[in-house]
């Protein structure tokens, strides 16, 4: 495997210049909270001599891959197959208190969409399986035969913000009653039947479906919601947190939470702000960054990319 030309880290240059400051100290360590096949942290232990980095990752086909292309650091890189929302839990069990740097590069890897059999894409046949750890939990086909009307409705909905997500639903519930849907061209063909012409021409159809079965799967939001506090935990004073997320779903839960821990505590009329209640994070972009346009035209994965970051400025008294 061709390491190098399937997997090209999104916003490499930005997420070291952003976490740069944090981790030039000596004996600082990062999570690499979601490290795939390991092309951020291997950049990362190149640019900084001595960096430890904890990855972790669900996917123990990932985790395999980043062994092998980490293995000259090491044990300057660690690893842990859990799933991100343990992230305090690894870092405890690799012997540290705190860490100076977090990085999420959300969403579905570079791996589980390349490799067909995972049944992530909706533009290759395979079982629907969609689990980033595959070692456990209900797959996707799972969650097709056994979900009613309304709770297939629900996921297309709040996971997809699909628009026919009735319609699509409807349809799913009548097509298994003549035989079960179990793989990804059976889905797709289900709903591309029940889409009307003019909606086919505006983009594919099973897009928003094959992402709303994949969060499910994965409970990915409910699992982003306990990681971000978890992480923000987890980081020393001056340490920081960069996080890519790949849709709004994701970038929604990323603001929220940066900017409850960029705000003040004080009550609102307070005449002076006491010390307790200043922010304990500032931020350190404005907004959501994208990536560049010569990017974007390089790796198409990174068009939909929204990069937020902030910096620990205080812990609380």
């Amino acid at each position: 495997m061709d390491i190098e030309r399937i997997h090209t880290p999104v916003m490499l240059q930005r997420t070291l210049e952003l976490l740069a400051p944090a981790l030039e100290q000596r004996g600082a360590v990062m999570v690499d909270a979601t490290l795939g096949m390991g092309g951020h942290t291997a950049a990362f232990l190149e640019r900084f001599p001595e960096l430890t980095v904890i990855g972790l990752d669900r996917d123990t086909d990932a985790l395999a891959i980043a062994r092998e292309r980490l293995a000259k650091f090491g044990d300057r890189a660690r690893f842990v197959h859990t799933v991100y929302d343990g992230i305090a839990r690894a870092v405890r069990s690799e012997g540290f208190t705190e860490v100076q740097g977090v990085l999420f590069d959300l969403g579905v890897s570079s791996l589980q969409l390349d490799r067909a059999e995972r049944g992530f894409a909706y533009s290759k046949d395979a079982p629907l399986d969609m689990r980033m750890d595959f070692t456990k939990g209900r797959t996707a086909a799972d969650v097709i035969a056994e979900s009613s009307e309304d709770e297939l409705k629900r996921i297309f909905l709040d996971y997809g913000e699909e628009k026919l997500a009735a319609r699509y639903a409807r349809a799913i519930v009548r097509a298994r009653e003549d035989a079960p849907i179990t793989r990804s061209a059976e889905l797709v063909a289900v709903i591309q039947a029940a889409t009307p012409v003019a909606v086919q021409r505006q983009g594919h159809p099973a897009k928003r479906v094959f992402q709303a079965l994949r969060i499910e799967v994965n409970e990915e939001l409910s699992v982003l919601e306990r990681a971000m506090p978890a992480a923000l935990d987890s980081i020393a004073v001056g340490g920081r947190i960069v996080v890519l997320a790949y849709q709004s779903l994701e970038d929604r839960i990323v603001k929220r939470v940066l900017q409850a821990a960029s705000s003040s505590s004080a009550p609102a009329g307070l005449p002076v702000e006491l010390p307790e209640h200043r922010p304990q994070w500032k931020l350190l972009v404005r907004g959501a960054e994208l990536a560049s346009e010569s990017e974007q035209a390089e790796n198409p994965r990174a068009k939909p990319v929204r990069l937020r970051a902030a910096e620990r400025v205080r812990r609380p008294s």
